[in-house]
């Protein structure tokens, strides 16, 4: 198994420690704090496995599959998890989450018909925005400017993951068409 693989299952084995720290007790900053840096690590690896991935041509199929169910378990057990705390809204998960299943969907359809649907600028940046939101909220600083930048984080969030979902399904309609 290469490195990239390894980062990939290893970001895996952290989110139930992520959950933990995150939910033992939400009140305690301390474990607040852990959780932070367990998510900041988490994301780091994302980004690391796939520059090394392309940079030495270790792309596998395993990669390709694991890696981006790696991201979508990680980011949505956070975003679960912080509607547990009370810090962000159910319906606006399911946005988030949704717009995940659909591009997916979208995805196992194109691939079927032998065609790769790469990663938009879109969908880079709801990315960033999710995984910043997920670290201010979760970082939990009880100071006028970090309520408003998590809010913000959020509503930017929020609108970046619609666009995205936009942008995939008109630059990709003819995925839907049926193929002879």
């Amino acid at each position: 198994m290469n490195l990239p693989n390894k980062l990939t299952i290893f970001r895996v084995i952290l989110i139930p420690f992520f959950v933990v720290f995150l939910l033992l007790d939400p009140s305690n900053q301390t474990y607040r704090y852990i959780a932070d840096a367990i998510f900041i690590i988490a994301s780091l690896t994302d980004m690391l496995d796939g520059k090394i991935a392309r940079k030495y041509n270790l792309v596998t199929n395993f990669g390709k599959f694991m890696d981006p169910l790696a991201d979508k378990l990680l980011v949505s057990a956070a975003m679960i998890c912080l509607i547990a705390t009370g810090q962000l809204a159910a319906w606006i998960v399911i946005v988030i989450i949704s717009r995940e299943f659909i591009i997916s969907g979208f995805r196992l359809i194109a691939s079927d018909n032998g065609i790769v649907i790469a990663a938009s600028y879109w969908g880079k940046f709801k990315t960033v925005f999710q995984m910043l939101m997920i670290i201010v909220l979760i970082a939990n600083i009880q100071m006028p400017f970090f309520t408003v930048l998590g809010t913000i984080l959020i509503y930017v969030a929020l609108v970046l993951t619609i666009v995205s979902l936009i942008d995939y399904i008109v630059k990709n309609k003819d995925v839907l068409k049926e193929q002879n």
